[in-house]
């Protein structure tokens, strides 16, 4: 169990560090807000994620936190990891696998929705755990992270949210040039990056167009051996290639009105030049990659593409009107496997038939939101509302010989929403409801020749929820606040993982219990302090699901097994920041999250929840100092407690350092030095170290070397 309140609290007085829980002060307008209202009066401390439009985030009754365009630059000087920056700055997201795969990265022990610009980047039918590599992290402006249910942005947002959003034009012409350089000190181990993005804006419209290509090299760890290929897909001896266009124009009355069009497309694919071994956990030698060609004819890849149409009104009948409509399309391969769930003797002899699945998503969605403020002439009432509406068809096949994996999945759902606040002083109100209504088709199918073969009847399923939350933010003083909340969320399980798995005949996709909908249950209290030179903040939080899912490992494929039964989630996140001098400054977090199921079906839920769902303590620190008006130094570290539990997982403790240093020259741009793993420390990712598999027994990365420029002309 968690220690009291009390003593949460006085472990951040102890610490005294952090952002506060609310957020860090937003950098960048608003999703969809034009330039012309860019002004840094009206941006500080706002949130538009899980609200759809602007709101203070000191009205939000729940912890939310941004990742400034700053924090991602000093990431991107480090490296190229999608997800590190959210592992180094977000308390409750597990550690990152440094791979394309993010299996087991999780927000508060439970997966997150991941959104670009409010666009849905993983399938409520089939979580592929690689949908943290979507785009260029150059691109984006800063990221919005929501921990906890929403009523906003609804299905998948189990953990909470991550909105990912783009930069935008500024007034005037202006174009960035940027390019990196990373090395680990070994001849196949540098990588290269250039971007350059081009904007241009007045009152009218702007336009901003990117493009960027990253090629990467291998990856070794702290003893100089190389790093195998994982076998949910790796960056390593990768490229990837990203293109951006965003074109925007204001109309009508005082330019009130705005029509935005997105274009989005990226492809990463492996270069091939390498083939995996297996790790030997007996003798402690990891995974490693030689030379030569890998398994069967296609490498991995990561391919997203989205376009989106974006209308906005504010001042229509005296609120804002906003309403997206998109498509978004994503494709994954996976690298090739001669696994036992793989064989088909009608194929090939047992145990050499080479195979590797790809799965497949097109997606197309409306959302449409209304806010108005002192609604009904009540001042301070303020009132939202919407209806989303999606249609996702999601389908996994066996590449190579084109073999039904998992059938074709169609998801429809409608859901409308209504959230009100009341402002009163320093109480702010809230309270809101959304009703999901969706239906799963899957047609008949037969499984493959490791599951018998055997017909499973085709059918649907009707989804219907009704999720209410209901919230308060006390502002005691100008610097201290507390806040509490109850929210619900409605999730799907990974739906492909019952359907392929099936192996016994009589089975129709209406009869599969699996496939039942994840409702979570989240209530949290927390407190913030935010002074001149000081913030705090605390969390404490419990999210339950009566009929939710953990994972584990299949002993004789490898694959992830879901299993379904109660899950409850506790935790406490503490943050802080402390500003020694006008130069000088120190900032911390910490994650406590401990996740129970049962055993055995109607057991106690005594049963600790692993790396796969639940990372370990984590403890972030670090400090920036301005040692001349024109460069910086950052020295930042990350410290995950070891831990053992009651299922025989054991994972050991480690600090990492990492440290970036920047010189603005003016004209001549930004030069900026990054070193990851600093002490080029050795040692295992969680997630090897909660596996049994030879085959998953992965180092992380040592020390890499990464020199960055970047000039604005």
């Amino acid at each position: 169990m968690l220690k009291p309140l009390s003593l949460a609290i006085a472990g951040v007085l102890a610490t005294a560090f952090i952002q506060p829980a609310h957020a860090d002060e937003a950098e960048a307008a608003p999703e969809g807000e034009s330039v012309r209202t860019a002004s840094p009066t009206t941006l500080d401390n706002v949130i538009v994620t899980g609200t759809r439009m602007p709101r203070a985030a000191d009205r939000i009754p729940g912890a939310v936190s941004v990742i400034t365009k700053q924090e991602i630059s000093n990431s991107l000087s480090l490296t190229e990891d999608a997800t590190a920056v959210l592992s180094r700055m977000i308390p409750g997201y597990s550690e990152s696998t440094q791979a394309l795969t993010n299996s087991g990265e999780t927000l508060r022990g439970r997966i997150a929705l991941r959104l670009f610009d409010g666009v849905p980047q993983t399938s409520p039918l089939r979580e592929t755990n690689r949908a943290g590599s979507f785009t260029d992290l150059g691109i984006i402006e800063r990221i919005e992270v929501i921990n906890g249910p929403s009523a906003a942005e609804g299905i998948g947002a189990a953990g909470g949210i991550i909105n990912y959003i783009s930069k935008r034009p500024v007034h005037g012409t202006e174009a960035t040039l940027s390019t990196r350089w990373s090395t680990q000190g070994y001849g196949d181990s540098d990588g290269w990056k250039v971007g350059l993005t081009v904007g241009h804006g007045q009152d009218e419209y702007d336009v901003l167009v990117s493009a960027s290509f990253v090629e990467r090299g291998m990856a070794y760890d702290g003893n100089g051996r190389a790093i195998g290929m994982r076998g949910s897909g790796t960056i390593s001896d990768s490229d990837a290639k990203n293109l951006f266009l965003k074109y925007g124009m204001n109309f009508g009355e005082n330019d009130m009105q705005r029509i935005q069009a997105t274009i989005s497309k990226f492809n990463l694919v492996g270069k091939g030049n390498y083939t995996g071994v297996d790790g030997d956990r007996a003798n402690n030698r990891t995974n490693t990659a030689v030379r030569g060609t890998p398994l069967g004819a296609k490498t991995e890849f990561n391919d997203f593409d989205q376009i989106q149409l974006q209308y906005r009104h504010d001042d229509l009948f005296g609120g804002s009107l906003l309403v997206d409509a998109y498509r978004a399309d994503q494709a994954m391969r996976y690298p090739a496997e001669n696994g036992s769930d793989k064989q088909d003797p009608d194929i090939a002899p047992l145990g050499t038939l080479i195979d590797q699945s790809e799965v497949n998503s097109a997606k197309r969605g409306l959302r449409a939101s209304y806010a108005r403020t002192d609604a009904f002439g009540i001042s301070g009432l303020e009132v939202r509302g919407g209806v989303d509406r999606v249609e996702d068809v999601t389908d996994q096949r066996l590449a190579l010989t084109q073999r039904v994996w998992v059938p074709p999945m169609e998801y429809t759902s409608t859901a409308p929403y209504m959230q009100v606040s009341y402002d009163l002083d320093k109480l702010t109100l809230s309270a809101g409801v959304r009703r999901e209504r969706g239906e799963l088709s899957v047609d008949d199918y037969t499984t493959t020749w490791f599951n018998n073969r055997v017909f499973v009847k085709g059918g649907s399923l009707d989804y219907r929820a009704t999720l209410p939350n209901v919230g308060m933010v006390w502002r005691f003083t100008d610097q201290w606040s507390a806040y509490a909340s109850y929210a619900e969320g409605f999730s799907l399980p990974n739906v492909g993982i019952p359907l392929r798995n099936i192996n016994k005949p009589g089975y129709t996709v209406a009869g599969i219990l699996d496939l039942e909908a994840i409702i979570v249950e989240n209530k949290e209290v927390g407190a913030n302090f935010r002074g001149d030179r000081v913030t705090a903040g605390v969390s404490v939080y419990r999210s339950f699901s009566e009929f939710g899912v953990s994972l584990s490992t299949d002993p004789v494929t490898g694959d992830f097994v879901m299993n379904r039964g109660p899950v409850e989630v506790d935790g406490v996140e503490l943050l802080g920041s402390f500003a020694l001098s006008d130069t000088l400054s120190a900032t911390a977090m910490y994650s406590r999250i401990l996740g129970r199921t049962w055993w055995t079906t109607g057991g106690p839920l005594t049963k600790q929840m692993g790396a796969s769902d639940i990372g370990p303590d984590k403890l972030g620190m670090n400090v920036q100092w301005r040692f001349v008006p024109n460069a910086e130094f950052v020295l930042a570290s990350t410290t995950y407690r070891g831990r053992t539990l009651n299922t025989g997982e054991h994972t050991s403790g480690r600090t990492l350092l990492d440290l970036t240093m920047g010189y603005d020259t003016g004209r001549f741009g930004k030069l900026s030095l990054g070193v990851e793993n600093l002490l080029d420390k050795q040692y295992i990712l969680f997630g090897s170290e909660s596996s049994t598999s030879n085959r998953d027994w992965m180092a992380g990365r040592g020390r890499m070397y990464s020199l960055s420029h970047t000039v604005t002309f």
